[in-house]
């Protein structure tokens, strides 16, 4: 809809429907005391924005901005605690550690499977477009770069509060330089008048060309020399394309309103950044002299600039480079979403304002249909928009472990290198200031440098250390468990034990990932808008093996699930799974034939690609042949018409002895390949049996193990009652470990 069509729209119930019906009268409202909305200046408007974009940059710069700062320097490894001269000034870089070690559990919760999310159709003819939509936007984000703009909004989230992924469509314009000879006439003129084409050299020669003519004596066709031009042309093509952007905006960079929730119920959305003169006459189409004479944000050095200027890790300097050419000036540019009534409807718009300089001049603005920005965070907090970070968390755990290995790291000092007392004129100063090995210490009387003992008390410290990473752990969720690490606790533990416990361990980091994934969604339906409402060609989808072309144009506004198995199991019962669903698939495919209704190839190779990406084998064209259900169709018409050949070729027999052989041939064939399948299923089954009873003899051979041990300890300890007496347990447990090489006359192989 255009929006002078939706402007009429919203102003219908105002002012009627032209249809005959009473029109409202604005004069009568207004002495009635009605408050009626007008249209808004040019004056006003820039007003109402500026004024929305400056309480929000001075909202996020007195509140957000701090903490996120304080957070980035705790992840650097940095601290506020002050130290003394000539004491330990080591800190402790427990944010930094927790997050790293977060972080991959994130990324192989969302980037171990080939589709995270998944779009789910809103009625029955959108399931074809579902599958689409979802095989082509996966295709797109992992081209786009997926895995470092999830990194990058991940590690934000995890220390700055948000990270911030934006997505538009840019348009961009690309020029080739083609030469042309030997053209014709009417070559020349369909090339010059070609669109995008602009001509740079032309030449023109004439040349001996024969052409066909009828002689009127003979009325027979011969071939006459004529002169006829021939042309040499060189043209620029220009063309424009394009293409879908998505990026993890820094997030200061990124302003709400302070009486924001949502991006949806904000006030006011924007972006700020500095962009070159060029860029933004090309990109945006503003004239170069409202651009050229706008300042920028790092000229005043306060706000967004000061936090840009801090994560630059000191290398930032406050002397801007001096640039000669003014298309390359430094500019800043404001992206600013707002909901306004600027035509006097009663009813807001969402605007797209584009405001230039660090007073925010407004230089363009347009209707816009959605806000493009998704939001990732950790830890969100109910009825605000900005959450809490992990960083944030573990900052005074991390003073605490400072302190901590400070006075550890002294008190080690203080007993390897103590302090002594001198008699002030008995010994040599510049004897006792040498620290080297063995180095003598001139005094005129005995005793007259002594130590000063201090105690060493490092060693009833070092379990606070202990205890302040157990607090940790219980903030973060990450210990040593669900990573694996703590192999001394579970090293005598059975294997399902030891599986239900890294589970429950990792429900806190489960959590983060639930929290993530609404960020992941709203990503992707983004992406589905931009395409839907900006390409205007078909495009190609890798589906199955299969590239087939796709319409984003026809797709309608689809909901998003996410596919992140969370809460599943892991990899093996998914892949115990997919081995039961391809043991029933190939059974009804062979009792049944391809006419079964319920499984076709195309569902068996679906399957196979799915076990294979679970392997981590993405390249499953390289061992399976394509496979839809068009191919399928071709294939069965193709064995169709071969049976049909075959008996049209049985010699001179009547047709329906010939009938009879062909499918006499068809069934034989049929049981054959059925008998393959059975005996494979077969294999498989076996298979997958054996590895069962393997899996339940080692449970009970641990279990067993277990009783022993138990069994040994109670009896040892009945002994030592009983006859004041000791046993050697450790020596008795490592025997019963010892590998046995025969029981009961059968050969263990070890």
């Amino acid at each position: 809809m255009e929006p002078e069509d939706l402007i009429e729209q919203m102003m219908a119930p105002v002012l009627g429907d032209g249809d005959g019906e009473e029109v409202l009268d604005l004069e009568e409202m207004l002495a009635d005391g009605i408050e009626v909305a007008e249209p808004k200046t040019d004056e006003e408007i820039e007003e109402i924005v500026q004024t929305a974009i400056e309480e929000a940059a001075s909202f996020v710069e007195t509140y957000i901005a701090p903490q996120r700062t304080r957070a980035q320097k705790y992840f650097d490894g940095k601290t506020d605690l002050s130290h003394e001269e000539g004491r330990s000034r080591i800190v402790s870089t427990k944010v930094r550690d927790t997050i790293r070690a977060v972080k991959p559990s994130l990324m192989r919760v969302f980037m171990s499977t080939s589709k995270p999310v998944e779009f789910i159709p809103m009625g029955p003819d959108d399931v074809a477009a579902a599958e689409q939509a979802t095989n082509y936007m996966h295709s797109e984000f992992n081209r786009l770069d997926g895995y470092k703009v999830l990194n990058d909004a991940f590690q934000d989230a995890l220390v700055k509060k948000q990270g911030i992924v934006k997505t538009y469509f840019k348009d961009y314009s690309t020029a080739e330089i083609i030469s042309y000879s030997e053209l014709s006439q009417e070559e020349f003129d369909f090339i010059s008048n070609e669109d995008g084409i602009t001509v740079l050299e032309t030449e023109m020669s004439m040349q001996i060309s024969e052409v066909p003519e009828v002689d009127p004596m003979t009325g027979q066709q011969v071939m006459q020399e004529v002169e006829v031009p021939s042309y040499s042309l060189k043209v620029s093509h220009k063309s424009t394309k394009g293409e879908m952007c998505i990026e993890c905006i820094p997030p200061e960079s990124f302003l709400v309103s302070e009486d924001a929730k949502t991006l949806e119920d904000a006030t006011v959305v924007a972006h700020q950044s500095d962009m070159r003169v060029a860029d933004v006459v090309n990109g945006m189409g503003i004239p170069f002299e409202e651009v050229s004479g706008l300042d920028a944000f790092d000229d005043d050095g306060v706000g967004y600039a000061s936090e840009e200027a801090f994560q630059r890790q000191g290398y930032y300097s406050e002397e801007s480079s001096s640039v000669t050419d003014p298309s390359m000036k430094m500019v800043a540019i404001t992206e600013a979403y707002i909901r306004l009534d600027i035509d006097g409807t009663g009813t807001p718009i969402l605007y797209k304002f584009i405001c230039g300089g660090t007073s925010y001049e407004v230089l363009d603005y347009t209707v816009c249909d959605q806000i493009p920005f998704a939001k990732f965070e950790s830890e969100p907090v109910p009825h605000a928009f900005y959450g809490d970070s992990l960083a944030s968390m573990l900052e005074t755990d991390q003073d605490s472990c400072t302190s901590v290995l400070r006075g550890i790291l002294d008190n080690v000092a203080m007993v390897n290198s103590p302090r002594l007392a001198v008699v002030e004129g008995q010994a040599s100063i510049d004897d006792v200031l040498n620290g080297e090995i063995g180095s003598i210490v001139r005094v005129r009387q005995a005793g007259a440098v002594q130590e000063l003992t201090t105690p060493f008390v490092a060693g009833q410290t070092l379990p606070m250390l202990n205890y302040l990473d157990i607090l940790t752990e219980s903030k973060s969720g990450v210990t040593s468990t669900s990573t694996g690490l703590n192999s001394d606790t579970l090293q005598s533990t059975t294997a399902q034990a030891v599986n239900a416990t890294v589970e429950a361990s990792q429900g806190q980091l489960e959590v983060y990932a639930r929290n993530l994934a609404m960020g992941m969604r709203d990503l992707f339906k983004l992406m589905l808008h931009d395409y839907r409402t900006n390409v205007d060609e078909e495009r190609v989808a890798k589906v199955n093996g299969n590239f087939v072309p796709v319409d984003p144009r026809t797709w309608n506004d689809m909901d998003v699930s996410i596919n992140v198995g969370l809460g599943t199991g892991k990899n093996e019962k998914r892949e115990a799974g997919l081995s039961q669903t391809l043991q029933l698939q190939t059974e009804i495919f062979a009792n049944y034939g391809p006419q079964n209704g319920l499984v076709s190839l195309t569902n068996i190779r679906a399957t196979l690609t799915d076990m294979m990406a679970m392997a981590g084998i993405n390249n499953s064209e390289r061992y399976f042949q394509p496979m839809d259900a068009q191919k399928e169709q071709m294939m069965m018409q193709q064995q169709a018409q071969q049976a049909q050949q075959q008996a049209q070729q049985q010699g001179s027999g009547d047709g329906a002895n010939q009938a009879f052989i062909a499918g006499e041939q068809i069934k034989a064939q049929a049981n054959m390949q059925k008998q393959q399948m059975s005996d494979n299923v077969k294999m498989q089954t076996e298979a997958m049996k054996l590895a069962f009873d393997r899996e339940r003899l080692a449970v009970e051979s641990d279990l067993k193990m277990d009783q022993l041990n138990q069994d040994l300890v109670i009896d040892a300890a009945e002994i030592a009652g009983k006859y004041q007496t000791t046993i050697d347990t450790e020596r008795l447990k490592a025997e019963q470990a010892m590998p046995r090489n025969q029981v009961q006359g059968v050969n263990n192989v070890q």
